[in-house]
């Protein structure tokens, strides 16, 4: 590559929560020569920076619309409560969405929960940021509950959370336009997917290497009695001097080297 050529590059938006250190480094390693530069996108704009270009491909949160965008699900988080520290749930090992029925709880307008119906007492007004939501956790006015890589993202030593089992779950997925699925957005799936530097997709499948056929064992007159080691077979490949109906040589019945003489000793008179 000349001064003058500029390499490739690769840009990787994702929604706050997810941590795409792992597949970041793995990038590197397989593709020194493509920088891939990190787009820190809002989950309500991640979709319309794909659209527009503004990132190859993104990390984003289920649902995706499949009309122009491509999805590859690859995990599902906990849903957790945060609550202060000394709020009563906090006792609890894990609680159920009816537990918080008496709860302001707070629904930000970048939530990513599908819920039929929120638990717990509106809040007079939405907070426009989960960020927004947290610090109002923290001055004891109600509770959030978001995905679990969100209360670990905004953690505060007053505040803590537990898991609600019976609440939606939040879905983590690679999203990329489906009109523009090049070989860059192709490596960096087989990254997510796990796939080796090996892997053969993508390239020729290495043709089968023919076996070496083995030598079958010389046989007939040249491996006979005059062959090699003096084995003492005929022409004909069986063994000189035998008789092939199982005798010493002699006629049949022979016994002891002697022929004309019956197997079985004669009865005397």
């Amino acid at each position: 590559m000349t001064g003058s050529e500029v390499p490739h590059s690769f840009r990787l938006a994702y929604v706050p929560g997810v941590t795409p250190s792992k597949w970041v480094r793995i990038w590197n390693e397989r593709l020194p020569d493509v920088p891939l530069t990190l787009v820190a996108v809002s989950p309500t704009e991640v979709f319309g920076v794909l659209r527009a270009g503004g990132a190859d491909a993104g990390f984003v949160r289920l649902p995706v619309d499949r009309t122009d965008l491509s999805a590859i699900p690859l995990y599902t988080e906990t849903t957790v409560v945060v609550i202060p520290k000394d709020h009563l749930v906090a006792a609890a090992d894990e609680v159920s969405v009816e537990d918080l029925a008496d709860e302001i709880v707070f629904h930000p307008l970048d939530d990513t929960l599908e819920w039929e119906q929120p638990p717990g007492k509106p809040a007079i007004e939405r907070p426009a940021t989960t960020a927004d939501a947290i610090e109002l956790v923290a001055a004891g006015v109600g509770v959030l509950v978001v995905p679990q890589s969100l209360a670990r993202l905004h953690h505060r030593k007053d505040l803590t959370y537990r898991p609600v089992s019976d609440a939606p779950a939040s879905r983590v997925a690679l999203s990329w336009p489906q009109d523009e699925t090049t070989d860059l957005v192709e490596e960096f799936i087989g990254i997510v997917r796990g796939r080796t530097v090996n892997s053969t997709r993508g390239r020729a499948p290495t043709p089968p290497q023919p076996k070496a056929k083995r030598k079958r064992p010389e046989t007939g007159a040249g491996a006979g009695a005059g062959g090699k080691g003096g084995s003492g077979r005929s022409a004909s490949g069986k063994p000189a001097g035998k008789n092939p109906r199982g005798g010493s040589g002699g006629p049949k019945g022979a016994k002891g080297g002697k022929s004309g003489q019956s197997g079985k000793p004669r009865r005397r008179p």
